[in-house]
């Protein structure tokens, strides 16, 4: 493996988060409108395809044939703006959110490709160059290449990965698999979209936050393997409740969560106290409620609800089944829906 890229020790005293209007995983196109859009490639018919666009999944797979059998390729693209302000650690969470795609069905990343946006004549290009080195320091942390890529001029920017991976099709992890009956398992915690709602706005950086949005989930996909898990996902952009809802449908199972057992991270529920809700996380919310499938047990406030839908950049895997060292926060039953107790 290559040396690792040094991180820069100054850089132009530019805050990225101000060139976007939303940041990380909380700008992309909310769930509801997403599913009406992606609904025009319905109906398409491959013997190959082992995991497409039924169920929203993590990753494209594909079943191939070799001398040594069947693989299944996983293929996945994510990109997004600014999600802090340090153009390195912007790089990496960008880049372990991308290979998080890949973990989250199961399988070892293979190779990336840089995906760039970037407003050329108003950012340098030296600060391009410090996004690219945060995110190669990643990949090689995971054992990926990062051969080549894509840019365009943009008037915002954006950076991202598209990752190539390769599973057992009979050892992927599914968000349609999960069965009643079995405990919900989260590893890593929840409030990364308020600390870097108030970071957009204070200028406050989340040591916390960064930490938890640039580790990978390679490990927690193999312990979950390892436990025998079938059904699993990663909690990003749609917040817990969003992905645990897709999951839930496309499973034919309800979701009870115990509010009390899930993860913050330090200082979220005093960003959610003073008021830095992402309009992404107000959006998912209200997609949950519109399903009819949410329901709120007593003592539950509007807060713990935002609280769980809130927008995550580089979450953890939500599993069904326990994963040995992460927290259990619930349980999968018979019937449909998600009951919050």
């Amino acid at each position: 493996m290559s040396e690792s890229p040094i991180r820069p020790v100054s850089q132009p005293t530019i805050r990225l988060t101000t060139m976007a209007h939303g940041g990380g995983c909380a700008s992309k196109i909310p769930p509801g409108e997403l599913e009406e859009v992606v609904s025009a490639l319905s109906g398409q018919q491959y013997e190959q395809v082992i995991v497409g666009l039924e169920d929203g999944d993590d990753a494209a797979a594909v079943r191939i044939g070799g001398a040594d059998g069947i693989t299944a390729v996983l293929s996945t693209a994510d990109f997004f703006t600014p999600v802090v302000d340090d153009a390195f650690d912007w790089g990496r969470i960008a880049a372990a959110n991308a290979l998080s795609d890949i973990y989250a069905m199961g399988g070892d990343p293979v190779v990336a490709i840089n995906l760039v946006g970037w407003p050329r004549g108003v950012l340098p290009y030296e600060l391009l160059q410090q996004v690219l080195a945060g995110g190669l320091a990643i990949a090689q942390e995971a054992g990926v290449p990062v051969i080549g890529g894509h840019s365009v001029d943009d008037p915002e920017p954006k950076y991202g990965m598209a990752v190539t991976g390769t599973a057992h099709p009979d050892r992927l992890l599914r968000n349609d698999a999960a069965e009643a009956g079995l405990p919900i398992t989260l590893t890593k915690p929840l409030g990364v979209g308020l600390l870097n709602n108030r970071m957009k706005v204070t200028g406050e950086a989340s040591a916390a936050a960064i930490e938890s949005m640039v580790a990978l989930n390679r490990d927690a996909s193999k312990a979950a393997l390892a436990a025998g898990a079938r059904a699993a996902t990663d909690v990003t952009g749609f917040g817990l409740l969003g992905h645990l809802f897709k999951m839930g449908r496309a499973s034919g199972v309800g979701m009870v969560i115990d509010r009390a057992a899930v993860p913050l991270i330090d200082g979220a529920a005093e960003a959610l106290r003073d008021g830095y809700v992402s309009g992404g996380t107000r959006r998912n919310l209200e997609w949950v409620q519109a399903s009819g499938g949410l329901r709120a047990g007593s003592g539950i406030t509007e807060e713990d609800l935002l609280l769980l839908a809130d927008a995550q950049t580089s979450g953890g895997l939500l599993v069904i089944g326990e994963v040995p060292g992460s927290p259990i926060i619930g349980e999968t039953v018979a019937g449909s829906g998600i009951d919050v107790r």
